[in-house]
């Protein structure tokens, strides 16, 4: 098998990244584009010694969960990888992938996962947006970097993003094309704008503009925030970000606001956040009420419970279980978040919820060396999972129920693996659908 060989495949199943995979002269081939159940032409893009890559270049049988994609860039973008998916399969594909990893990391068999719980409408729906800005056809442009490269593919709108994100992105692009304000150049390291990001509250329409830069004296800021002000009234807060690091770090440690309020507010149920420029924040507010309630339902609480809830942000789900618990204890790492975590509960007159800065690894056998055990441990780390530390603490407290929030399928049958292998049984397994 060669480089620009072309062969017909059968496809019999998909890899996680959403590729079809079939088989050519013995060879496991992934085929770009592919679905489950078609037979295409496809042309080999890449040989190993255990595999191909291959792209396809025509169809012989077409998958009835075929669709259109949306989205007129959606073939050079590296936003999305589904759109030619319909939304159904997108769902049981995902499904798939969490039963996938359960058995083949965490060894586990028979275990039920639920079918995903996806939107009633999987358009329009996040609420931050990062946008690289660059020069295209020497213009200034913004947009998002085709699939394996920094190139930016430039696009008026975007399918998935809030409407208003995109229209600040926009007007940005205008400005500072008038003004003459330098975009940044990563092989130069020279210019002044590298992102701009927005942040919406899809319960009151405010935006906060975040525009990463890489000084903080940009020349025609004042008459950039006035035009910003002026043609979009929904905007409450301009902040820079100053980003003088030479690598792909979207965010420098510095923030300052140089227009409106510091943060912006926000509604998930009837809760009440404040968002600042540098906090984590679901950017599905309508998925994450489902996550959250999920979360809180597999708790258990009748009232008289203990709570930790670990890598706990500004607070979001601690003051779901707040709700429920006689005492919820939240650990988290960034200084920030931790006083947001404080604002919010004193916004929402909730006084059951603690919280304390450090890593969840540290502070949890700290608190369990003082006496303080959990009847239920909710946690939702990062994307590398818990720290075995942690889980060991965990497993010595022995709470009566442990609800893992999971952003990373492998890590979290990673982990379950641990748990179970201390005496833990698996319940219930529900993915929720962030990211259609």
């Amino acid at each position: 098998m060669r480089k620009n060989d072309i062969y017909e495949i059968e496809i019999t199943g998909m890899t996680h990244e959403a590729m079809g995979v079939g088989k050519a002269d013995g060879m496991a081939v992934f085929v770009q584009g592919a679905i489950e159940g078609e037979k295409v032409i496809a042309k080999i893009i890449k040989v190993t010694r255990s595999y191909a890559v291959a792209r396809v270049e025509d169809w012989l049988v077409k998958s009835p969960e075929r669709r259109e994609p949306f989205c007129p860039v959606y073939k050079r973008c590296g936003g999305c990888s589904l759109q030619h998916m319909t939304y159904d399969m997108q769902l049981k594909f995902k499904q798939r992938v969490v039963i996938d990893n359960l058995e083949r990391i965490g060894g586990f068999k028979g275990i039920n996962v639920n079918p995903v719980i996806g939107m009633d409408n999987p358009m329009n729906y996040r609420n931050k947006a990062q946008y690289p800005v660059g020069m295209g056809d020497n213009r200034p442009v913004a947009g998002f970097y085709a699939r394996r490269s920094h190139d930016i593919i430039d696009s008026e709108s975007c399918g998935i993003q809030h409407t208003s994100s995109e229209k600040v992105k926009n007007t940005v692009i205008d400005i500072i094309k008038k003004l003459n304000i330098p975009v940044y150049n990563e092989k130069t390291g020279e210019g002044i704008l590298r992102h701009i990001i927005t942040r919406v509250s899809y319960s009151t329409g405010d935006i906060m503009v975040i525009l990463v830069v890489t000084k903080e004296n940009v020349p025609g800021l004042d008459k950039l925030i006035k035009i910003i002000a002026g043609e979009i009234p929904e905007v409450k807060s301009i902040v820079l970000n100053i980003n003088k690091r030479r690598d792909n770090v979207i965010l420098g440690d510095a923030v300052k606001t140089v227009y409106g309020t510091d943060t912006i507010t926000d509604k998930l149920g009837h809760l009440t956040f404040h968002i600042s420029p540098l906090s984590f924040y679901q950017v599905n507010p309508v998925q994450t009420v489902k996550l959250y309630q999920k979360a809180v339902e597999f708790a258990g609480l009748s009232g008289d419970e203990t709570v930790f809830d670990l890598y706990c942000g500004i607070g979001t789900i601690s003051l779901f279980l707040a709700e429920k618990a006689r005492e919820v204890i939240g650990v988290e790492v960034i200084p920030e978040a931790v006083e947001a975590a404080d604002k919010n509960a004193k916004l929402n007159n909730i006084a059951n919820a603690t919280f304390y800065c450090g890593e969840a690894e540290e502070v949890v056998p700290e608190l369990y060396k003082e006496g303080l055990k959990a009847d239920v441990v909710v946690v939702d780390p990062p994307r590398k999972g818990c720290d075995e530390k942690l889980l060991d603490t965990m497993v010595k407290m022995q709470p009566k129920r442990i609800v893992y929030v999971s952003c990373n399928p492998s890590t979290l049958a990673r982990d379950l693996k641990y748990l179970a292998a201390n005496n833990y049984v698996i319940r219930e397994v529900q993915p929720v659908d962030l990211f259609p």
